[in-house]
């Protein structure tokens, strides 16, 4: 990451820099210390304990001046999240050109996910073999060149791309990314399959989430793109091999091509009918969002976003005898950000010149799903809005030193972070684990899409002790405490005062995007910039 040349240190007018050390490590742990408390049950979407987090938020907003900007003038968005599950009887059959058909068994041969727009599913159809799924030709490479998708099941395997870069491979590995791309190709269905002996993902017990827009239908979903693909499901290695039997070059040859570098689609031999059903909870839950009006006649009609996840599993599988998640690190550290930045704009006498807007989202454990209904239908004008700083689960278990800014390097974003960085004595380095994609696996990836530069701010590797190896600390606490019960108030392990910096650093990068005279911009050539930018 080459970070921009600073021309001149930061100024920070003395009004804001006395708000800066307002900032309260007191107030953010006992904002951790509530969000986390057994009584909200894990703050799962649609359960009394999150309805408890979003009545603590509103609260806290109405005692720091934030105004509300929800729905009919209140303070909440309603998400409707449809929650499905595959009734049995899941059916998957190969009718070869000549010969029986042959049935595939489902949780061995084929999973399917459930479809949230259609209750049942029967879909009968030639298959064809598309490689990866991409459809890149801006990028010299394209899965569908020469390939006839229209109206039938496209196969495609999970096998690592190696040809992109790692801007492309998050995007392009993506599934909503292969189911969005397999539609415009006009495809009935999409089938993921291993290329290598091993289980078969299955769909979650709790079923597959999706929220449905203001019409009733499916608005944002992960496994699920609105068009013609009605299936989408998973098949084993072996299910694959017997999909390609009589193909013009089989599994071996195609996938040797796919990792030369090379297309290997083609049609394959025979039909496919796969019929199932679906079954549906619905529940609403709720963004929660407030604003600070900005202090410039023209620019306060523009946003600065500052968000973050309020809800995380609920009740779950005992570990260690305790079987309430309890999120206090995810995200509950987050909400709390947001909240102590609420607090510090809210005492600013002279409000910045930009709008700023406080978003605390449902549904991310879901899969993105608040923020992606909440940037797709904003309770302000979409064009409005001009960033997005985001914060999940910052790891506060260390004193924080360094700072990674996840997605600062697409866009103009990068300038004000470093500046902050800068003046509160923290270093910004490039992301430690490339490899995870942590950029597309978070809330503002749900900006980005809708063409709105954002970054989320991460831990460094920095550590006081000179080793330099925070990293590895980082992954023996995840190793026992992320996504478990462990992840808890009592017992947990907490550095207070990187809390307190952590907010100092959201808010003044924040502050500076809403004083400034000119919008962030993507960056020249940029991928994701030229991809969704507006």
């Amino acid at each position: 990451m080459a970070l921009p040349a600073a021309a001149q240190a930061l100024v920070v007018p003395t009004p804001v820099a006395t708000t800066l050390q307002q900032i309260s490590a007191a107030g953010f742990k006992a904002h951790v210390q509530y969000l986390a408390d057994d009584r909200l049950r894990g703050r799962l979407p649609g359960t009394p304990g999150y309805q408890m987090a979003v009545d603590y938020v509103t609260a806290q907003f109405q005692q720091m001046g934030v105004r509300p900007a929800g729905e009919n003038g209140g303070f909440t968005q309603k998400v409707r999240l449809r929650r499905a599950f595959v009734e049995p009887g899941a059916l998957l059959l190969r009718q070869p050109a000549q010969g029986p058909a042959q049935p595939l068994a489902y949780g061995t041969d084929f999973t399917v996910y459930p479809n949230p727009g259609q209750a049942e599913v029967r879909v009968e159809a030639p298959l064809v073999f598309a490689g990866y799924g991409i459809s890149a030709p801006e990028l010299g490479y394209d899965d569908y060149a020469g390939l006839d998708a229209n109206g039938k099941i496209v196969v495609l395997t999970r096998q690592p791309q190696r040809q992109f870069g790692d801007n492309e491979q998050q995007y392009f590995g993506d599934l909503r990314t292969k189911l969005e791309t397999a539609a415009r190709h006009g495809a009935l269905g999409v089938l993921l399959a291993d290329y290598k002996a091993g289980a078969l993902p299955v769909p979650a017990p709790k079923g597959a989430v999706s929220a449905l827009g203001p019409d009733g239908q499916v608005a944002v979903s992960r496994s699920y793109a609105p068009g013609p693909a009605q299936l989408v499901g998973a098949l084993s290695a072996a299910a694959l091999q017997t999909l390609f039997a009589g193909a013009a070059a089989d599994t071996a040859q195609a996938l040797a091509a796919l990792r030369a570098g090379h297309p290997a689609s083609q049609a394959l031999p025979g039909r496919l009918l796969a019929a199932y059903r679906s079954r549906y909870q619905d529940v609403d839950s709720y963004n929660v969002v407030g604003k600070i009006e900005g202090s410039d006649a023209r620019l306060k009609s523009e946003y600065v976003v500052h968000s973050a996840h309020l809800d995380h599993l609920g009740v779950g599988a005992p570990v260690n005898g305790d079987s309430i998640y309890n999120g206090a690190h995810d995200n509950a550290t987050g909400v709390a950000t947001v909240l102590e930045m609420a607090r510090a704009y809210g005492r600013l006498r002279v409000k910045p010149r930009r709008s700023v807007l406080f978003v605390l989202v449902t549904g991310e454990e879901m899969g993105l799903l608040g923020s992606a209904y909440f940037a797709r239908f904003p309770t302000v004008p979409k064009a409005a809005l001009v960033a997005d700083v985001n914060t999940d689960m910052p790891t506060i278990i260390a004193p924080l030193l360094a700072v990674v800014p996840l997605g600062a390097a697409h866009s103009s974003l990068l300038g004000p972070v470093v500046a902050a960085a800068a003046y509160l004595g923290l270093a910004v380095e490039d992301d430690p684990e490339p490899a995870q994609h942590r950029f597309i696996r978070s809330d503002q990836y749900s900006f980005v899409v809708q063409g709105i530069p954002a970054l989320h701010l991460k831990y460094g590797n920095k550590t006081a002790d000179g080793k330099n190896n925070l990293s590895e600390q980082v992954q023996k606490w995840r190793a026992l405490t992320y996504h478990k019960p462990q992840d808890n108030f009592a017992g947990g392990t907490f550095d207070w005062d990187a809390g307190r910096k952590y907010a100092q650093l959201n808010f003044l990068v924040g502050y500076q995007v809403a004083q400034a005279t000119a919008r962030p911009t993507w960056n020249k050539g940029d991928f994701f910039g030229a991809r969704f930018g507006r």
